[in-house]
């Protein structure tokens, strides 16, 4: 499992395969059952965690308690990658989605790889990059666009993201996770969709299933 769970990670799949072997000697296996938290806010953290099977959901509580969904890892993703440089604590929540299969790799046992393969600081620098990115245009929706436009905006990233020819989508989370994720309640997506569909713009197909019927439309609001 380990040898296989260290190939699908970008940061690692560059290596030559007696070098995958040799960090997958590092790692351990831990498995998590639906709903089950693997480490919240406050929490030491000492281990870069990668998702091998299933789906795991970041996120922050406000003060208020308000869950605030930062991101959603599915296998070959991984979390933690501050422990790497120096210890820290966690400032947000991992729990799996589903029943979900990690490996973990202790930040002693990486710290030496990294010595050992500068390659991968400059793969977990890319990685850091594109999260940046990804966070500052998720903050840049949440303060620019209405609902409406934050929702138009996310259907149109994941279907030019689709390997689909028909533009059908699968959302990687439930539709109460996905209005935490884009700053609204489950309520006023629902009747977004629902409005999109009623003028042509969509159609919904079962519980996540979405299929685009008019990307320049949706471009335009």
């Amino acid at each position: 499992m380990q040898k296989l769970c260290i190939s699908l990670v970008p940061i690692f799949n560059h290596l030559q395969p007696e070098e995958m072997r040799e960090i997958a000697t590092t790692t351990k296996s831990a498995r998590y059952e639906r709903n089950e938290q693997i480490y919240g806010a406050g929490e030491h953290s000492a281990h870069l965690f990668i998702v091998h099977r299933g789906r795991v959901k970041i996120y922050r509580l406000s003060e208020s308690g308000k869950e605030q969904v930062i991101r959603i890892l599915e296998p070959g993703d991984f979390m933690g990658e501050l422990a790497l440089f120096s210890e820290t604590i966690h400032d947000c929540y991992a729990v799996a989605m589903e029943k979900t299969e990690l490996c973990t790799i202790q930040r002693s046992d990486l710290q030496a790889l990294l010595m050992k393969y500068p390659a991968i600081s400059y793969k977990i620098i890319e990685e850091f990059s594109r999260r940046l990115e990804q966070t500052e245009k998720q903050m840049s929706s949440l303060t620019s666009e209405d609902t409406e436009g934050r929702i138009a905006t996310y259907l149109i990233e994941l279907a030019k993201a689709s390997s689909e020819d028909n533009l059908r989508i699968t959302l990687p989370m439930t539709k109460k996770d996905l209005a935490s994720y884009l700053g609204t309640t489950p309520e006023t997506l629902s009747r977004r969709l629902a409005d999109f569909e009623g003028r042509g713009l969509i159609e919904q197909n079962g519980q996540r299933g979405i299929t685009v019927l008019n990307i320049e439309a949706l471009e335009e609001i």
